[in-house]
């Protein structure tokens, strides 16, 4: 049984993009590249894969962030933090960009149909090009503890909210759970990710400049509606799941559900708060 649409979409779109060559040359570099072909997630083998490894690095950027937050901290000059942040916001910028457009190749140069896409078949491994963007996403939201960091330098200790610690000590979490189980939703909330990070991180690399966007609020409003599509996503694997023969995964998205579900509220939450119009007002009091 198949969703209305949505396979009809994806093989369009599909047979359309792959005649393209440009698409030759980046499923070349992005796909076909042999260590990223031959790319195989192996829990204690592949580096950062162990349980050890992740219960320690979550816990020690937890440990960090409240000790540091908690102590004196070294005075940087303000030039020298602006330019730090420069180079780490067009560091995480490019990343993103990289693995959203590495993950659409693959998806096109790899998946058959859209049925594929949305549900692995059951025993997946968590192999190939699809993982190994999957993988370096994961190693990005390690990187993304530099954002903690350059937070706690500057002072601005407003902005090292609950919100703050709790989604980047997460969803570590939630990328080696989804990489270990093969997760089938794991693509596209990848790009989705990405593609907001690239909005965010421009936005960041702006102010770190000296400029001042006026679209601050779009940002989190693209965070939302990644959430949305998220949820969306993942409805659609349930879907798939029960109604085919299985997805890949399947446990380790009641882990997603609940996170997600999580940041939905907390992002609103901060939204609501940062974004109305009572808080505009006591603002400007």
């Amino acid at each position: 049984m198949e969703v209305p649409f949505f396979p009809t979409l994806f093989s369009c779109i599909k047979d359309l993009v792959v005649q393209q060559t440009l698409f030759s040359t980046l499923e070349e570099w992005l796909v076909k590249h042999p260590k990223i072909l031959q790319f195989s997630w192996e829990n204690g083998q592949t580096p950062a894969s162990s349980h050890r490894f992740l219960t320690l690095t979550v816990l020690s950027y937890i440990s960090f962030t409240f000790v540091l937050s908690q102590l004196s901290r070294p005075s940087l000059s303000r030039p020298l933090l602006k330019s730090i942040a420069a180079v780490h916001n067009i560091f995480l910028l490019t990343l993103s960009f990289i693995m959203a457009l590495g993950c659409l190749v693959s998806i096109f140069s790899q998946v058959p149909n859209f049925n594929t896409l949305v549900c692995f078949p059951r025993g997946t491994s968590p192999s190939g090009p699809l993982f190994f963007w999957a993988y370096i996403f994961y190693l990005s939201k390690i990187v993304e503890f530099m954002d903690t960091l350059l937070i706690i330098l500057s002072g601005s200790m407003k902005r090292l909210s609950f919100l703050h610690v709790y989604h980047h000590s997460m969803v570590v979490i939630m990328c080696y759970i989804c990489l270990d189980s093969a997760q089938s939703s794991v693509p596209m909330v990848l790009i989705t990710n990405c593609v907001v990070h690239v909005v965010m991180y421009t936005y960041y690399l702006l102010c770190s400049l000296g400029m001042h966007p006026k679209w601050k609020k779009m940002v989190t409003d693209f965070q939302l509606v990644q959430f949305w599509l998220s949820f969306l996503i993942m409805a659609m694997l349930v879907f798939y799941h029960f109604t085919a023969s299985g997805c890949s995964g399947i446990l380790s998205w009641c882990f997603n559900a609940a996170f997600i579900i999580s940041l939905l509220y907390l992002f609103s939450d901060f939204h609501a708060k940062s974004y109305s119009t009572n808080a505009k007002v006591f603002k400007g009091n």
